[in-house]
């Protein structure tokens, strides 16, 4: 591109470079009439998240004259029910926002427009392949990936020098093994006073997925290539089980760190309970305000290969909207490479675009750590991304958070938390 990327986002403030961009190639504009190039579009956001969405709104707003979007700002907790209570009632705005676990949920039942028709078929080819097969059900595209992110471990530096831990890894490459990575943990464990711990893990919440990356981390899977069979039980699911739960007596993760607990892995890093946590890139600014000790960044660890979470989410249009085509071409041009590059540097994420992928992301806090992330989320493989959207995802995340808070903290044994994971997803993918 001509303009460099800093420039991009100056222009972020101003609206006037992006503004200046026209319609998308390989759309049908509708015809003008009263009401018909209206949209509504309903999300969740942090605060620099809505100004991205307004300041992207706005722009789309004076380069297609007419055009209006309104934006409806849920909180999260509170999201998706108003949204499905809106989609049964007929009620549902044209654009939403969700997670990439949660959108094969709608896909799979119909309620998402599928966007083949009217996009061109190279629009897929611009992101990144796991990015795209995360918004597809069926072979047919049912949004876009607006923005992905992905956890890497963040680190206390004194507590490491304390411990004599010198070597961090800074290439992916390099990134601990999972041996590696229990021996620093254990070190840490006989350095540090009881009332603290090596590290927290960020699986709290809805944030059980995030315990597949250690499945795909030894090279396994939770579904058959068909995307219904369940694929846990086998030797790589095992290895993960059984590394994971090891956590805790061992006393490397703090007890109240389980996936069903209320406190969250961050807030017992920034409290110095624990000398690391599994982070998103979204914390950044959190950590940059809330940490007061120094504090760097290190890959994810790997084993039979990297892994990580698939974090982000997409941008969907419900089935019902009236306006196909207005509702497609916005979504595409929230996924623009400007737009999508101040968005994702506005609010600490990542982009999905290849021709993005690797560039500079200069994030007001720790832009200097933006290239772990932005490497990390390479480990995600298009095979990973296609388990994760799979319409039964919401179904299994509830088996997972039930059986491996039993393996964790309720001492249940490896071989029950696989057959009961395996029982909970044929019961899942058959409903």
């Amino acid at each position: 591109m001509d303009l460099n990327r800093r420039q991009l986002l100056g222009l972020a403030g101003t609206l006037g470079g992006v503004a200046a961009l026209s319609g998308c190639a390989g759309f049908s504009r509708p015809d003008t009439a009263t009401g018909a190039d209206e949209l509504t579009f309903t999300t969740w956001g942090s605060d620099s998240e809505l100004l991205g969405f307004e300041q992207a709104i706005a722009a789309f707003e004076e380069s297609n004259p007419g055009a209006k979007v309104t934006l409806n700002v849920v909180p999260f907790a509170q999201m998706f029910e108003n949204i499905d209570a809106q989609l049964q009632s007929g009620t549902a705005p044209d654009i939403f926002r969700v997670d990439y676990d949660n959108l094969g949920v709608y896909s799979g039942r119909g309620q998402l427009l599928d966007l083949g028709p009217y996009i061109d078929d190279a629009v897929g080819n611009q992101f990144t392949d796991q990015m795209w097969r995360a918004v597809q059900f069926d072979g047919a595209p049912y949004g876009v990936p607006h923005h992905t992110d992905t956890s890497t471990i963040l680190y206390n530096k004194d507590a490491f020098a304390a411990a004599g831990i010198t070597a961090v890894p800074d290439t992916l490459e390099s990134a601990w093994t999972w041996e590696e990575f229990d021996q620093v943990a254990t070190t840490l464990r006989g350095q540090l006073s009881d009332d603290r711990y090596p590290f927290a893990y960020n699986w709290q919440a809805s944030g059980v997925t995030r315990w597949l990356s250690w499945l795909f981390q030894a090279d396994g899977r939770f579904l058959a290539d068909d995307l219904m069979t369940p694929a846990i039980d086998s030797a790589a699911g095992r290895a993960a089980v059984d590394f994971t739960k090891g956590f805790f007596p061992r006393r490397l993760v703090p007890e109240n760190s389980s996936v069903k607990s209320s406190t969250f892995a961050s807030d017992i890093f920034f409290s110095e309970t624990s000398t690391m946590t599994f982070a998103g890139a979204f914390l950044l600014p959190d950590a940059a305000k809330l940490a007061p000790f120094e504090w760097g960044a290190t890959f994810s660890p790997r084993n039979k290969r990297g892994g990580g979470d698939l974090g982000g989410n997409a941008l969907v249009a419900t089935s019902e909207t009236t306006k196909p085509e207005l509702a497609a071409e916005f979504l595409t041009f929230m996924t623009r490479e400007e737009t999508m590059f101040n968005f994702c540097v506005g609010a600490s994420l990542l982009p999905t675009l290849k021709s993005l992928v690797g560039e500079d992301l200069p994030f007001a806090e720790r832009g200097d750590l933006a290239t772990y992330f932005v490497q990390q989320a390479s480990n995600v493989r298009p095979d990973d991304a296609a388990q994760i959207a799979s319409p039964a995802m919401a179904a299994i995340n509830t088996v997972l958070s039930d059986e491996l808070e039993q393996a964790f903290i309720g001492g249940q044994s490896t071989d029950d938390t696989i057959a009961n994971i395996t029982a909970g997803i044929t019961e899942a993918t058959s409903r």
